[in-house]
């Protein structure tokens, strides 16, 4: 059972996390360890009784042996059980560590790291890979300790009972080690690949039930359950191989082991027979040697679970490894309420290298001016918008709030500024209440109501049983997208930011409910400044400065009437919107 060097770093790493538990942890492996020394007594008592029976006849001798024992097993029993609790509960503190650890540490990481993972697979280390890890603290830290001493305590109270007769169980040693080795290497590596596979099943599941109502769209069920199917049967099947190679290897072990115990059966009696051996010799030392059996198949499980532990220490601490891309410098300041000024000055941008998005972006706008975007899909529209935040760093140029370069602030505090409203609305399983509130956890139930009536959500709110305690659902499905939208602007009214980035807010919305919903933002954009990406431009020509974007760049900048009069790329847009809403107004009355 060979443990290479980068293995034993891995496993450091988790009894790093024992460190705090280290009293309770001493006084588990000491109970653990007393009650092994005490379970190594036993045989001998064993012996003596049969002795006193066959060889004294001494009733009285009888009595104490019986009597001690029955307290060695009582003792054995209580130091097993309390050293097992501590043992336990040990584990089940790391992993609640772990987990807390690992979801705080998700949570710093910066958005591009999410874009090149898939959710399961991040879900699948949270849960099955930190569950791993508690079985190398209460798996291998004690048993492999204990065994330890079973085994070694076992085979030199044998040689002390008859060398000649311990020859026969070392030479089974070297064979059982060799499947240990063999089988262990294997089961290791098919451990790892099941947790990949897991990983891999949980990740699908993970899309398609987050992605439902595409699914039922495209009546995809049939495929998303094939799909699904296809996963658990390749884990299934690395799982056969590793319970193959398991159960195996334990019929390996049996098969000469007890082989090696009817051996031991067969010479011992000559022993006894030839007056070398007593009854209580023999019996005993039969009893060492299943000791031995248990020792080693039990080290074997400790290998098992270390390689188990180890594989999943490796994606765990891989994970904890990640850095976040954007970072808080150490100077970083917390950023005060600020009046809502901003001004982007040479701002380049590109998620990989040599792929440019935006370039010698400069443009900059006063507290309470309204920005709109425009341009074709691709145009970097949405990229401006995820840079206001800091959601990513800029390679080259500075964003300023109130002439504050954004980079020299906290990014909570920076963040605290603004509220999204975006295209693609993402609300809680919870109440709507709870999903309003969100906005400011502090608000109070008369100011989330009073949000969700500016947003024009009030009135559909209340047509529910359960008015704003009715569960929205996974992701609010049970809203229609018009009111999830108005959820989400009900959301952003209520957090009262200095900067209101919306990005397509009222797409979903049908035209009665988008003037109602464009009132209510309205109202809101009159107390800070607004950037807008709309692909209608009829919504946006009250903006104080309309960008046009194209090829990551501005190529226009000025209000609706003063793009329109320079006869470019922002006249031509309008044009043709004027026209295709001229011909379907034709379609429908003709």
């Amino acid at each position: 059972m060979k443990i290479d060097r980068s293995s034993f770093r891995q496993y450091m790493k988790i009894l790093a996390y024992v460190k705090p538990y280290k009293t309770k942890l001493i006084f588990a492996l000491i109970a653990s360890v007393l009650a092994t020394l005490v379970w190594l007594a036993v045989p001998l008592g064993l012996r003596e009784l049969l002795d006193a029976v066959f060889d004294d006849g001494d009733m009285a001798l009888l009595n104490r042996v019986t009597l001690i024992l029955i307290g060695l097993f009582v003792v054995q029993a209580l130091l097993g059980f309390w050293g097992k609790y501590w043992l336990d509960w040990i584990g089940e503190k790391i992993v609640a560590d772990l987990r807390k650890k690992v979801y705080e540490h998700l949570h710093r990481l910066s958005l591009k790291f999410f874009s090149n993972q898939r959710l399961g697979e991040i879900t699948s280390r949270l849960t099955n890979d930190v569950a791993a890890i508690r079985d190398a603290v209460t798996g291998t830290l004690s048993e492999g300790l204990t065994q330890s001493i079973n085994l070694v305590g076992s085979v030199l109270l044998m040689v002390y009972l008859n060398w000649r007769l311990s020859l026969i169980i070392f030479i089974t040693v070297p064979v059982i080690t060799l499947a240990v080795r063999y089988f262990g290497q294997m089961i290791r590596k098919l451990s790892r690949q099941v947790q990949d596979r897991l990983a891999d099943t949980t990740a699908i599941a993970e899309e398609a039930l987050g992605a439902v109502e595409s699914v039922k769209s495209f009546a995809r069920e049939s495929y998303e359950v094939n799909r699904y199917n296809s996963g658990v049967n390749t884990l299934f099947d690395t799982a056969r191989r590793k319970v193959l190679f398991s159960n195996l290897f334990w019929s390996t072990v049996g098969v000469v082991f007890m082989g090696t115990m009817i051996v031991i059966f067969w010479y011992g009696g000559t022993e006894v027979l030839a007056g070398r051996l007593s009854a209580g010799d023999l019996v005993a030392f039969i009893f060492f040697a299943f000791n031995i059996g248990r020792s080693m198949g039990g080290m074997a499980r400790v290998y098992t679970v270390f390689s188990s532990a180890v594989g999943a220490s490796e994606r765990i601490f891989g994970l904890l490894d990640e850095q976040p891309e954007v970072k808080d410098r150490p100077d970083a300041v917390e950023l005060d309420r600020v009046e809502g000024a901003v001004s982007f000055e040479n701002v380049f941008f590109q998620y990989e290298k040599d792929q440019p998005v935006l370039q010698n972006i400069t443009f900059s706008c006063k507290p309470g001016d309204i920005v709109a975007l425009v341009g074709p899909s691709g145009a970097g529209k949405t990229t401006l918008l995820n840079l206001i935040p800091r959601f990513y760093d800029l390679q080259q140029g500075s964003i300023r709030f109130d002439g504050i370069d954004i980079s020299t602030v906290t990014q909570q505090s920076l963040r605290n500024q603004i509220a999204i409203v975006p295209q693609d609305i993402q609300l809680f399983g919870s109440t709507i209440r709870e999903n309003i509130r969100y906005g400011r956890l502090d608000a109070t139930d008369s100011e989330v109501e009073e949000a969700a009536k500016f947003a024009q959500a009030h009135d559909f709110i209340m047509e529910h049983p359960d008015g704003y305690d009715a569960l929205v659902g996974e992701r609010g499905i049970k809203l229609s997208g018009g009111q999830r939208q108005r959820v989400a602007i009900a959301r952003a009214i209520l957090k009262e930011p200095a900067i209101l980035l919306l990005d397509e807010a009222t797409s979903s919305l049908d035209s009665e409910s988008e003037a109602a919903v464009q009132a209510a933002l309205n109202h809101l954009m009159k107390r800070c400044t607004t950037f807008v990406i709309a692909h209608r431009l009829s919504t946006i020509k009250n903006a104080t400065t309309i960008l046009v974007m194209d090829n990551g760049r501005i190529s226009e900048q000025g209000t609706h009437q003063e793009l329109l009069d320079q006869d470019g790329i922002y006249k031509r847009y309008y044009d043709l919107q004027f026209f295709e809403k001229a011909f379907s107004i034709d379609e429908k009355s003709g």
